[in-house]
């Protein structure tokens, strides 16, 4: 299935990092934060300026967008304007 975001929104993946306690225990899924960091699956119409494409990684407000699946993936629907930056690798 394809999903295109409308207007000035985008449609991202989150990256889920494994996280460990300094001991090395790995924490479950339930203890952990919400991930904020993502790749740029989909783009809508982006407003003049903005240099986002598919295939860039973000960093996005915590509690932004829309969560949803699409064969049986997570992903999440957010406004452009709740990017707030762009990863560099």
């Amino acid at each position: 299935m394809k999903v295109k975001p409308l207007g000035e929104r985008l449609l991202i993946k989150p990256i889920v990092e494994e996280k460990k306690t300094a001991g090395g225990i790995v924490l479950p899924d339930a203890a952990k934060e919400k991930p904020m960091k993502a790749e740029v699956v989909e783009v809508g119409k982006l407003p003049e300026g903005c240099s986002l494409k598919i295939g860039d990684k973000v960093i996005f407000s915590k509690y932004s967008g829309t969560e949803i699946k699409i064969d049986e993936e997570d992903y999440i629907i957010i406004e452009v304007n709740d990017v707030l930056a762009k990863v560099e690798d």
